[in-house]
């Protein structure tokens, strides 16, 4: 994607970066000169975005440190002779980012392949069915998506209750 950008999460803050930005955030623990990997939330470009990617990443490398505008903080009451004042400059860091790697094609390909498989043994809804009517509805279900049930909570889900009604279904 020529236009490739990622929402990252840094210090509670979100950011949206393009390769080659250099940005001002709250300071870093990682060293000047280092580069470190943060939170990828979303990637997008084209007209195309993707929630929370698998196997994306954003490479940031900390360019320097520098102390933010500094805010001045008065306080004063009328009459009484009370005046304060203060001030606070924010610690920053500096960061540059370096590349944004998107491995999408792989893991969509791997998805779309597994998808068809699934639906045509489950019964209707079952990923949204809860451990209890799992084991209500059991009892009128076939053999043959008794066993895709099965199959699917010991690879995914490995909720005990749902392996067990399954499994004495399955006995029966």
């Amino acid at each position: 994607m020529a236009s490739t950008y990622a929402i990252i999460s840094l210090g509670g803050k979100q950011y949206r970066v393009r390769e080659g930005e250099r940005l001002l955030v709250d300071r870093v623990p990682t060293e000047e000169g280092k580069t470190f990997h943060p939170e990828v939330l979303m990637l997008g470009g084209d007209g195309v975005f993707e929630l929370a990617p698998k196997g994306a990443q954003v490479t940031v490398k900390v360019v320097g440190s520098e102390l933010g505008d500094k805010i001045v903080i008065g306080k004063y009451r009328p009459k009484t002779g009370y005046r304060r004042k203060t001030g606070f400059r924010a610690k920053l860091s500096q960061i540059e980012i370096q590349l944004i790697s998107t491995k999408r094609a792989g893991t969509s390909a791997a998805t779309k392949k597994e998808a068809p498989e699934a639906p045509a043994k489950l019964p209707r809804g079952y990923a949204d069915m809860t451990v209890k009517e799992i084991a209500e509805k059991a009892g009128g279900w076939s053999a043959e998506q008794v066993a895709a049930a099965l199959e699917h909570e010991r690879a995914h889900g490995k909720r005990k209750g749902a392996l067990a009604a399954l499994e004495a279904q399955e006995d029966k």
